[in-house]
């Protein structure tokens, strides 16, 4: 199976059908290009948040057989942004086919050290685009399109080849105020019109959510007023890739003379790698989690990972008083600066309760009557709107399972796109020289991690 001269085609092997570990393959004259090769994670955990022994790897990935057969046709892989869904698996699989990767710097930056820990940051050679060029992998030409995410430097791309042109979004949402780097630009993607973008392959998380998706600079009054209000210990949870969040609860650290703390090995690595980078512009002086146990309750301001209730994060730790460093206390205060992720309902209920029997208030996103967190991803105002100025001929939904790519092409249709292609993961999208899809085309699947092995699941 291998496109000719006049072809485009498009390939999910992971991420289209559902949310995470996205692994897409661009096709034309012969020649592939990958774009994100993630992971995921499998929902494993009961009622008290224990993990289950359900003998299936916790990191699973998509299987790139269908690549790994045809590497000397793989011209390169472009990294989108350094979300675990779009960047965890390639120190898993990057041996299966071994091609140049392409990312900006912040992203290559999580990806060095992912690099580093599997003894393979000598051998992977990645380049640090300059966002501003237009570069040739192989027969694609790429340009990075500026977007808004909750993760610092997230892109789009279009790419272009003689057959056709598509605006691969990856995940995205407009927000004029993002806290880190600039708003989005409406001109910038109006431009992409003239283009003839062929088709919008597009995020569709959040295309059943009516409305926009907030800005991250709308959270700051709400997470003051509770902090200020707290009486004890204040605990944060949120994503830990969230830079812009951490750069938000460090000025109101500052503010409320509280003593800012990362508790949580993602939290602190993200933090890193975005001072390395220039990034970080939040407090220089962070406390040392060994020192926590030693400062006046009120004086504390923490963030922790766990906001899905996850087995062996901070946050489960500290409502089991199981973590080394501190403990939680009556009128202490757990703030969830986070939405539940679908499938994790059980874990995240019986970790509030465990909080709740300790006598610590909890303050959840639902509850709080000023916003404390905001979706990184579109809903359908916003997919209305970047329908409408990019123009493509035709929109191919992706990252989401069926009711969301279902939701997005309506929401595509409703803005004057004609034709919508409606997919899953394996299916072969023809963009170019006519539309359509080759249903199961290819058999994909998924590899798990078990110990250092990969194992077919």
């Amino acid at each position: 199976m291998t496109p000719d001269v006049s072809d485009l085609w498009f390939l999910p092997l992971g991420g289209t059908g559902e949310i995470g570990m996205n692994l897409n393959l661009y096709g034309h004259n012969g020649r592939w290009l990958m774009v994100d090769c993630g992971v995921t994670f499998e929902q494993n955990t009961d009622v008290d948040g224990d993990e289950l022994v359900s003998g299936r790897a916790h990191v699973q990935m998509a299987d790139p057989q269908f690549i790994a057969d045809r590497k000397q046709q793989l011209d390169g892989l472009v990294i989108t942004h350094a979300h675990e869904d779009h960047v965890g698996a390639v120190p898993y699989l990057w041996s299966k086919f071994k091609c140049p990767i392409y990312t900006t710097a912040f992203t290559a930056e999580i990806l060095r050290r992912k690099l580093v820990e599997a003894n393979l940051v000598d051998k992977v050679q990645v380049t640090i685009i300059d966002v501003q060029d237009v570069i040739d992998i192989g027969v694609f030409q790429v340009k990075w399109v500026a977007l808004t995410h909750s993760i610092p430097e997230p892109y789009g791309l279009l790419i272009s080849t003689p057959a056709g042109n598509v605006f691969h979004t990856a995940d995205w949402k407009l927000d004029a105020n993002p806290v880190i780097g600039t708003g989005y630009i409406q001109s910038e993607y109006q431009a992409l019109a003239s283009e003839n973008i062929a088709a919008m392959v597009c995020d569709s998380t959040n295309a059943n959510v009516e409305g926009w998706s907030g800005s991250e600079a709308s959270l700051y009054a709400g997470l003051k007023q509770h902090v200020e209000n707290a009486k004890g210990r204040v605990v944060i949870t949120c994503f830990g890739s969230n830079i812009a969040r951490l750069t938000t609860i460090a000025k109101i650290a500052q503010q409320t003379q509280r003593h800012m703390g990362l508790l949580g090995r993602s939290l602190i690595n993200n933090m890193s790698a975005a001072r390395s980078v220039g990034i970080w512009t939040g407090v220089e002086t962070i406390v040392d989690s060994t020192h926590l146990g030693y400062l006046p309750p009120h004086t504390v301001l923490l963030v922790a990972t766990g906001s899905q209730g996850e087995p062996r994060t901070a946050l489960n730790r500290l409502s089991m008083n199981s973590f080394r460093d501190m403990q939680l206390e009556a009128g202490d205060t757990v703030i969830f600066s986070s939405k539940m992720i679908p499938g994790n309902e059980l874990a995240v209920e019986a970790l509030i309760e465990r909080l709740k029997a300790m006598k610590v208030d909890v303050i959840t996103a639902d509850q709080s009557r000023l916003p404390i967190h905001v979706s990184g991803h579109p809903a359908q105002q916003e997919l209305k709107a970047m329908y409408s100025w990019v123009k493509p001929a035709c929109a191919i939904p992706v990252h989401g399972e069926v009711q969301h790519l279902s939701a997005n092409a309506s929401v595509a249709r409703s803005a004057g796109v004609t034709e919508q292609l409606l997919g899953k993961n394996g299916d072969l999208f023809y963009i170019s020289p006519v539309r359509g899809i080759r249903r199961n085309a290819v058999k994909t699947g998924r590899l798990g991690l078990k110990g250092t092995r990969l194992v077919k699941l």
